[in-house]
């Protein structure tokens, strides 16, 4: 996020060192802009790992306060990119520490030297999707907090790793593409509403930080990105008792939206366990599945008994 908005933000590598503010010229230098560090180092924006770098103070703004609660916070930063998060989050957590994961080696030199002394930020050169969140939040001893700015193609497998390890997260604030936060958001009834969102906010309350146009990145993405913050529920939001079978239900809901609900369960659950689900939860099979809330989909999946799957 520090540097990347859909790209490059799935890893990062070393270890940092020295203290934020021991060098009163790299101090002085107060946040350099992304452009300004490409350039000292001769890079520029892989289309490979679809990097934009953020340059809106703005947005770092919005981040940094919807991310950090106490100067003692640990985040793990998914995609530090060059850095420019990454410095301002060490800012705030004078007390704590930033690791900041990069995927791109290239990037990853690069934190190591404009980080180089700042020594509450541990630099980890790791694919994302590797990285074990449980295991830093054991490190520190207690939870953490997650702070990224997600690279579009794997946003919601990144979105559902935080909710995985959601028992040692205790908030995550994730820069996306707009419409998937669109999505997520969503109340039921609407065209946006989906599985993703039904899955998510079954296990996180979910809110909307800041709107960020394709005009704060360098180079401009295509679409606008939206910053959300997701906060773990201490108990799902319904009664789940086989979260792999709830989300069978779910999608299977969604897989066929001009379906009504019931042939769009009975294309992955046998007819009569559909039948006898909607009439023992009293939920309408003419329905569809986009018109259902959180208890209903939860109720449904208590009904369909899982060793029923025809999947």
């Amino acid at each position: 996020m520090s540097g990347s908005s859909n790209g490059n933000g799935n890893g990062s590598g070393g270890n940092g060192n020295g203290k934020h503010g021991a060098d009163p010229l790299r101090a002085a230098e107060a946040f350099p802009d992304a452009r300004v560090i490409l350039a000292r180092h001769g890079l520029h924006a892989k289309k490979q790992f679809g990097q934009n770098f953020l340059i809106s103070d703005r947005a770092f703004r919005a981040i940094v306060d919807a991310t950090v609660r106490t100067d003692e916070d640990w985040i793990v930063e998914i995609g530090a990119g060059v850095g420019t998060l990454t410095a301002r989050l060490a800012e705030r957590v004078t007390a704590g520490k930033v690791i900041a994961l990069e995927y791109d080696a290239d990037m990853v030199k690069v934190l190591r030297e404009e980080l180089a002394g700042v020594d509450n930020v541990e630099i980890e050169h790791v694919d994302a999707m590797r990285y074990d969140l449980r295991m830093a939040a054991k490190w520190r001893g207690e939870k953490i907090s997650v702070c990224g700015n997600l690279p579009y193609h794997i946003a919601s497998q990144l979105l559902f790793k935080v909710i995985d390890a959601r028992d040692s997260i205790t908030h995550a604030v994730m820069m996306i593409q707009k419409e998937m936060a669109d999505r997520i958001v969503a109340p039921p009834g609407g065209k946006e509403y989906g599985a993703i969102g039904v899955m998510l906010r079954t296990y996180a309350d979910i809110t909307t930080v800041a709107k960020v146009s394709a005009g704060s990145f360098v180079p401009a993405p295509k679409i606008d990105s939206t910053v959300i913050r997701l906060v773990p529920l201490a108990q799902p939001r319904a009664p789940i008792a086989d979260p792999k079978h709830y989300s069978a239900v779910v999608h299977a809901a969604f897989g066929q939206r001009r379906k009504t609900l019931r042939n769009a369960l009975r294309a992955v659950f046998p007819d009569e366990a559909v039948d006898a689900a909607l009439a023992s939860t009293n939920i309408d099979g003419i329905r569809r599945g986009e018109t259902l809330d959180i208890t209903e989909f939860a109720a449904l999946a208590t009904a369909i008994p899982p060793a029923v799957r025809t999947d």
